[in-house]
């Protein structure tokens, strides 16, 4: 794959344009974005990521389109997971809903600069030593069996990492409890103080730093071309922030995301560790030589990952409304006993009402005969 320097410099222009215009018509103004708005932005950048992908196809083939739109479909799904993590952030620092747009922007800013640094330093070593699929292979293997092994307690482990990075930020900086608008610093009685909002950025830039150490060899497992990891990333990220607002509140649906996310992962992993044998240069393997293994096509991988991301999503809605049914079921049961309680005859409130009533006197017939 050809990809000239202006053909990466007007890429890498148009992705800050989408930005910029991101940040202006949405973003500059705090305001809580409506169903509507987040749902039409939405399907907008999946439709101009989907687009590109057909760009890439044209130019460069159907085995480059497939490997952009399998990683991309991942990168999406990685994304997704992001979100949860974003929203125990905003939570745990009571983050104003209308300031919530400018932090997740500027996060997703950030996201792009780590994994296009995570990018370079992984194509140069992709370049200088094939063995590396060896280490990405077991690191996603590795980082399967922790999401199996974290799911249902994701948010616990979450606030865990949450409360030692809170604890060391806190010993470099003055910080206070109190919003200043979406200011990053405040001053009070003359002393510059770092707001939440400060706080929530330096979270949100630690989470991307280890999502990136997933995503970046995921996606390599599914290509080796720089171009389509950075391009399948960028468009991956763009558009979270209104996938934020349209999924709030679904999230906690998708109960089975880890489960899902750790087949993908674990499924990469192999393919990478495959591939490493079949281009094997490690004298301690096969003396040296290449492992006949056989590799898994990029067809093959878009179906498991397309095939995994709707299995998980259609059995997590299916387990939510059976929970919920469940939920309503038992409150049902729960009001009407207590409400065969209060009612019943002979209750302990009727017995109550009995003990206390004034027992009626015999009427009077007439005067005495005495």
């Amino acid at each position: 794959m050809d990809v000239t320097l202006t053909v990466w410099l007007v890429t890498i222009a148009v992705i800050l344009g989408l930005f910029v215009f991101d940040f202006f018509a949405h973003v500059r103004v705090p305001h809580e974005p409506t169903l509507k708005e987040s749902g039409f932005w939405s399907a907008f950048y999946i439709g101009i990521a989907l687009l590109f992908g057909g760009f890439i196809w044209w130019k460069w083939g159907g085995q480059y389109g497939g490997e952009y739109y399998a990683g991309f479909v991942t990168e999406k799904a990685l994304s997704v997971d992001n979100l949860f993590v974003f929203v125990v952030i905003m939570a745990r620092f009571a983050v104003p809903r209308q300031y919530q747009q400018k932090v997740l922007l500027l996060g997703i800013v950030m996201a792009i600069v780590m994994r296009g640094i995570f990018i370079a330093l992984g194509a140069a070593a992709i370049n200088a030593y094939s063995w590396v699929f060896y280490l990405f292979g077991a690191f996603l293997i590795y980082t399967a069996v922790k999401l199996v092994r974290e799911a249902g307690h994701e948010e616990e482990a979450e606030e865990e990492k949450e409360d030692r990075l809170q604890a060391f930020v806190k010993k470099f900086l003055r910080t206070t409890d109190e919003y200043n608008g979406d200011k990053l610093f405040t001053r009070i009685k003359g002393k510059r103080f770092a707001t939440p909002m400060l706080l929530v950025l330096i979270m949100i830039g630690f989470t991307d730093i280890l999502f990136a150490l997933d995503s970046i060899p995921a996606i390599y497992g599914l290509t080796e071309e720089p171009y389509i990891v950075f391009t399948a990333n960028a468009f991956a990220l763009m558009g979270l922030r209104q996938l934020f607002f349209l999924l709030d509140g679904l999230l906690d649906k998708l109960v089975y995301l880890s489960y899902g996310l750790s087949i993908i992962l674990g499924f990469i992993g192999v393919k990478l560790v495959l591939h490493a044998l079949h281009e094997n240069t490690l004298s301690f393997i096969n003396n040296g030589e290449k492992v006949k293994v056989p590799e898994i096509s990029t067809g093959l991988s878009l179906s498991v990952i397309l095939g995994v991301l709707i299995i998980t999503t259609v059995a997590s809605l299916i387990k939510s409304r059976s929970d919920a049914r469940k939920a309503e079921a038992v409150a049902e049961v729960s009001a009407g006993s207590g409400a065969d309680t209060t009612g019943a005859p002979g209750s302990a409130i009727g017995d109550s009402d009995a003990a206390t009533r004034v027992p009626s006197q015999p009427r009077d017939s007439g005067p005495s005969d005495s």
